[in-house]
């Protein structure tokens, strides 16, 4: 852990973001936050973890999203491709923690995958009516084409985009970067999960985040330094960073 913040750190990264996943890894990004300078936390239940995370989870993620340096909620959402937990489960969940970025005004880290419209609904009923001016958050690890791309501009989202870019056989993904504008991009990892493609089969570290960018400047026929410039200043503005 330390040598991977280290790597990060002097490959020129700037920030981290940790995103918990459940309550303890929620917990476990909160102290890793305590202790660098760089390393901001989000907090959440993602749903895969949503029928085992029941209890307790709204007064739990509350008093986590108090602590200095929490700067969403997340990473939340919909998952009906491996659907870990039941769809009920997942949408209990996911809508407890949309009422608590309400209620903390804080942006959502957003996962989906084969829920699209339920995603979007749930979103449309209970958090984006409440949150006035607010940056609603990010959608995470963006792949699903230019309509709901659209779909998720148009509520004010930030596109999330990773590693998942440099796959061959990606060109509905390579063309969601084009259409979408350097002023909403935000660039990620997932590490430990999905390496940029010259690394597949190694584990996936933050630093790697400036290959997607490289890709990125690629796709969109610019500067990587521009890219590197308008997502850090994106970052600044969804997060709160200082």
């Amino acid at each position: 852990m330390e040598k991977t913040i280290l790597r990060s750190f002097q490959a020129g990264l700037i920030y981290l973001i940790n995103v918990g996943t459940d309550l303890r890894t929620s917990g476990e990004s909160v102290n890793l936050a305590s202790r660098y300078k760089g390393i901001y936390a989000a907090v959440g239940v993602h749903p895969h973890e949503a029928r085992k995370n029941l209890e307790g989870i709204t007064s739990k993620l509350t008093e986590l999203s108090s602590r200095p340096k929490v700067v969403a909620i997340g990473e939340i959402g919909l998952d009906y491709y491996h659907n870990l937990s039941s769809q009920d489960y997942q949408k209990q969940v996911f809508s407890e923690q949309l009422k608590l970025a309400v209620r903390v005004q804080k942006p959502i880290i957003l996962h989906c995958r084969d829920a699209y419209r339920d995603v979007l609904n749930i979103l449309d009923e209970i958090y984006l009516p409440h949150i006035e001016d607010r940056s609603p958050g990010v959608i995470h690890s963006f792949s699903a084409g230019l309509n709901y791309l659209q779909e998720f501009l148009r509520r004010g989202f930030y596109i999330g985009f990773n590693a998942m870019i440099t796959y061959p056989g990606n060109e509905s993904l390579e063309e969601s970067v084009r259409n979408t504008p350097m002023d909403r991009i935000l660039l990620e990892t997932d590490a430990p999960y999905l390496p940029p493609i010259d690394h597949k089969g190694e584990r996936n570290e933050p630093m790697r985040v400036i290959e997607v960018a490289a890709y990125i400047a690629h796709l969109k026929n610019v500067d990587v330094e521009e890219v590197i410039a308008k997502s850090t200043v994106n970052a600044m503005s969804v997060f709160g960073l200082q």
